[in-house]
């Protein structure tokens, strides 16, 4: 099942970067990194996965198939890891190129299965998983969000619940399904860091009627880390922000999927 998401993203042309939204008017959206030092972090993306640069107002945009990286200038108090959001997935058509990529650039990299998969560590601390298949439509394609949590299960529940996400398994623990990606759990034995003023602060969702959407969720009881703004003349978009159990800050937008 996960497949489906991934090939949704991959068969979209380049310029077109978010696959369409489900029944409940969600898809994948992006993923945000605070760093010291952005063009440090972007010069890697461009590098490693040749990711398309461009702007939105005031913000940097890293376009992928299935995801947009937005990149801004901060102090991070920690690395993804030791957070909810332990890592993000990513996966290539060709591994081997991809590899060495990344380590002209001097990335660390931890190699998981022999010419197929890794960890590689971004500049501050930004996990990446990376893995190759070869029947991707594009040469990169987004894949995953992997959250870190005591109780995978309730959470999968949340993410399904919440966002229209279909239940799903990857390694046989749980997952929720999205178009453009998916939100993968994996099982820690404490609580992790929540993501605020970690280098990978958010997560994003790309939402229709994002407005309506939000007054839903405070309906059903969800509170609102940031209430529902048009920064339309900002930067094009209408944002919300919430906050899922395990401490994962969630960007709401309308908007992306036109930039």
């Amino acid at each position: 099942m996960r497949w489906v998401c991934l090939f949704a993203a991959a068969a979209a042309p380049l310029c077109a970067q978010l696959a369409p939204p489900n029944d409940a008017g969600i898809t994948m959206g992006h993923i945000h990194l605070v760093v010291a030092d952005p063009a440090a972090e972007e010069k890697v993306w461009v590098d490693a996965f040749g990711a398309q640069a461009s702007k939105a107002g005031f913000l940097d945009l890293l376009k992928l198939p299935g995801i947009f990286i937005i990149v801004t200038k901060g102090m991070p108090n920690g690395g993804s890891n030791g957070s909810s959001v332990n890592h993000i997935g990513i996966a290539v058509k060709d591994y081997a190129a991809t590899k060495a990529k990344l380590a002209a650039d001097g990335v660390k990299m931890q190699e998981l299965t022999p010419n197929q998969q890794m960890f590689a560590t971004f500049p501050e601390d930004v996990r990446v998983e990376i893995m190759e298949v070869k029947d991707l439509a594009t040469p990169v394609a987004f894949h995953h969000v992997h959250e870190s949590v005591v109780d995978g299960a309730a959470l999968q529940a949340w993410y399904d619940k919440t966002f229209g996400g279909a239940p799903g398994t990857r390694r046989n623990l749980p997952a929720s399904m999205f178009p453009g990606g998916e939100i993968d759990f994996l099982r820690a034995q404490t609580p992790q860091a929540p993501t605020k003023g970690r280098s990978l602060d958010h997560i994003g969702f790309e939402v229709k009627n994002l407005e309506a959407f939000t007054k839903k969720l405070q309906v059903d009881g969800i509170t609102m880390d940031m209430p529902f703004r048009d920064v339309t003349e900002q930067v094009g978009l209408k944002i919300a922000f919430i906050i899922d159990p395990a401490g994962t800050r969630i960007e709401l937008t309308e908007g992306l999927a036109a930039k």
